[in-house]
């Protein structure tokens, strides 16, 4: 997978030394996203063997079942379904996952579904009632495989009685614009889904159901990976409701939205399915890979430059504004102040960000970190910060992030921009795409969070 506008962005360093330090840091961004591939993870977790399937450390003999279908959704669902085709054949039934569109590649017997993302849509609705359909279709001799990846919860749409797609969508995006981390945005999700929460493992009982899990979630926490649709829900009814009510969301949401949390707060409607449910006895999570698969192929192609490598085991949260300040102060205090570490180096963190919407602009957390962080490395002559989303839409827009340096904020001062405007009108996309430093990858297919990386010559 590669940069598309790599040699753009490496000779847009002023310097020579700024121009190798954005090849380098450019390079390991396409080593992360090669790691990430899901195909490749996939064909590392699952082979036939005589007629035994090996997922991860579980064995299962397709001798025992009369079908096969699969099933699922998300950013990678199609590369997955890829993946899958090549190594069960013919041995598949049937087959549906929900798609991004534009990002629908060749299989021949699973259906791929497209449909919207990040706000759901009638397609999306469609295609997962039909899975919700093959899944009631699973008998106890059946084996059901569900390819789970990011993006699956506005890819996999199935409201509750009672609530509409357009409350769904409305919410959705008011939630987006919050500035909630995606698990407690998943909690509203799973108590207004007939779908996630553990609802398509309850549907599919008694079959056996294999998930194989591309994470996108920090910490892998399988619950929120997709909101996830097969495995238990730890969270409530008034978990969600809390969630609209520290956001300023309560009162905003639609009639129906209010009285579906409230009534199942109170008891009156079932709770999404727990651990105690048997269900799950039946159910076999596989997490095939990860932001830490990534992040651990850009170290690597660090290490091999020459730079001494820093790999932070911690993963970045919060305001992509502050984190993005917060790393440039640090590269600053190497490049500049050498700091307490060898030069040259390099810096590797991954995880999510979240941007809060106040302003009219167009970006996403990615070029707005990086946007912030332009903003401290003013002093800093060898050191460049890049920072993108693995599946290659960095909000919404057709890049996957951002590149920044030293020289990067004279640069718009001299072009007439203003970046502190920009970033409090959350325009990140525009200041970038005017410098030429937005980061274009197109869709990857794949979807493990973002990466950052800081290059200190």
């Amino acid at each position: 997978m590669q940069i598309r506008n790599r040699l753009e962005l490496i000779e847009n360093g002023k310097t020579r030394i700024i121009q190798k330090a954005r090849s380098i840091a450019l390079q390991s961004l396409e080593y992360a996203l090669i790691a990430a591939d899901p195909k490749r993870l996939l064909n590392s977790k699952m082979r036939i063997e005589n007629s035994s399937l090996h997922v991860g450390d579980y064995t299962f003999d397709l001798a025992k079942f009369r079908h096969v279908y699969v099933v699922g959704g998300g950013k990678a669902g199609g590369a997955m379904a890829q993946a899958v085709e090549e190594i069960l054949g013919n041995r598949i039934t049937a087959g549906i996952v929900n798609v991004p569109y534009g990002s629908k590649p060749k299989t021949s017997i699973v259906e791929l579904n497209e449909a919207s993302h990040p706000v759901p849509d009638q397609a999306g609705l469609e295609g997962t009632r039909r899975i919700m359909a093959l899944a009631e279709l699973a008998g106890a001799d059946d084996l059901m495989i569900c390819l789970t990846s990011g993006g699956g919860s506005s890819l996999n749409p199935l409201p509750r009685e009672g609530i509409t797609l357009e409350d769904k969508q409305s919410l959705t995006k008011s939630l987006l614009k919050s500035g909630a981390p995606i698990n407690e945005l998943n909690i509203v999700r799973k108590h207004l889904s007939a779908f996630k929460g553990g609802w398509l493992a309850r549907k599919a009982y008694p079959a056996l159901l294999v998930n194989l899990v591309l994470s996108d979630v920090v910490g892998d926490q399988l619950d929120a990976i997709a909101s996830g649709p097969t495995v238990p829900d730890p969270s409530t009814f008034g978990d969600a409701q809390k969630v609209l009510e520290k956001y300023g969301l309560w009162l905003d949401a639609s009639v129906s939205v209010r009285t579906i949390l409230s009534e199942g707060a109170e008891g009156i409607l079932e709770e999404t399915p727990k651990a105690a449910n048997p269900v799950f006895a039946k159910v076999y999570n596989v997490v095939i890979g990860n932001n830490r698969t990534a992040s651990q192929a850009a170290a690597e192609c660090l290490k091999s430059e020459g730079l001494k490598t820093v790999h932070f085991d911690d993963p970045l949260v919060g305001e992509a504004r502050q984190i993005g300040r917060a790393l440039a102060k640090f590269a600053s205090n190497i490049s500049v102040c050498g700091f307490s570490l060898p030069k040259p180096l390099a810096i590797v963190a991954g995880g999510e960000t979240t941007v809060t919407v106040k302003g009219n602009g167009f970006g996403g957390r990615n070029q707005e970190l990086s946007l912030s962080a332009a903003m401290d490395l003013e002093d800093s002559e060898t050191c460049v910060i890049a920072s993108l989303s693995t599946d290659g839409v960095d909000g919404p827009t057709d890049a996957a992030g951002a590149i920044v340096d030293g020289f990067t904020f004279q640069r718009a001062v001299q072009m007439g921009l203003d970046p502190e405007k920009f970033l409090s009108e959350n325009d990140s996309y525009h200041f970038f795409s005017k410098l030429g430093d937005v980061i274009i990858t197109g869709a990857t297919g794949t979807n493990v969070n973002d990466i950052s990386v800081i290059v200190v010559l």
